[in-house]
């Protein structure tokens, strides 16, 4: 079953088009990355996704058009955005900042944050310190616990490595396949080319807007194209 299906997604800046006629699905239990350089249009096409952008084409999620719902309607479906830049409420405190994500759901928020607390035993210690003052790798925790606290369906990821040091972007990877693995579906967007292919069941490539791929991750990592368009360019770099 397809999670997400996308066909001809055309996303817009006055006369820039951002995204040009994408295609690309996530399967029901998938990892699936989108890999490019900055400026590629993979946040574009994240938003668009989440209803934060304007866009043109078709989207369904778990089988509904969503493309004409509001960003909030789609969340209640089961799509979770973690935005790049993260995006937390800095003078609030950890477990203020996971309640204000979970406010409306109608299922039980005491658990739903023990959870949370559960797999990330270091915001738990946190819980009362102002999220300001977290590590950058923390900060990215808990961004990654509010877009969780709602137990999404699928989880979109905009460059969670961002900023981070290499040691905790290794964690923060292996974080993501394990709650993959637990069997949220994942669309991940990275500059890090290498470690996200790792992970992923499938991959994407994005240049100047326009999606290509979708075949398996560890073949892309081989790929001779890929190679030329991106990876000579991020081998030695750091996001």
């Amino acid at each position: 079953m397809k999670m997400l299906d996308i066909q001809e997604l055309n996303v817009r800046y006055g006369v820039v088009r951002a995204v040009l006629d994408a295609h690309l699905h996530v399967n029901d239990g998938e990892l699936v990355v989108v890999v490019g350089a900055n400026g590629a249009g993979k946040s574009s096409l994240l938003r668009a996704i989440a209803g934060l952008n304007k866009h043109r084409g078709q989207i369904e999620f778990a089988g509904k058009a969503i493309s004409g719902l509001r960003a909030e309607q789609r969340v209640k479906l089961g799509l979770s955005l973690v935005p790049e830049g993260r995006h937390i409420f800095g003078r609030m405190s950890v477990l203020e900042n996971l309640q204000v994500a979970n406010w409306g759901s109608r299922t039980n928020s005491n658990a739903e944050i023990a959870d949370v607390f559960a797999r990330f035993p270091r915001l738990d210690e946190r819980k009362h310190q102002t999220a300001a003052t977290l590590s950058g790798g923390e900060q990215q925790m808990l961004a990654l616990s509010r877009a969780l606290i709602r137990q999404p369906s699928l989880l979109m990821l905009d460059e969670p490595s961002m900023g981070l040091a290499p040691k905790i972007v290794a964690q923060m990877f292996e974080i993501i396949r394990e709650i993959n693995a637990a069997g949220t579906s994942v669309l991940l967007i990275e500059q890090n080319a290498r470690m996200a292919l790792s992970i992923a069941n499938r991959g994407y490539l994005m240049e100047t807007g326009t999606l290509s791929g979708g075949g398996d991750a560890r073949v892309m990592l081989d790929d001779e194209r890929l190679h030329e368009a991106y990876f000579g360019k991020s081998a030695t770099s750091e996001d």
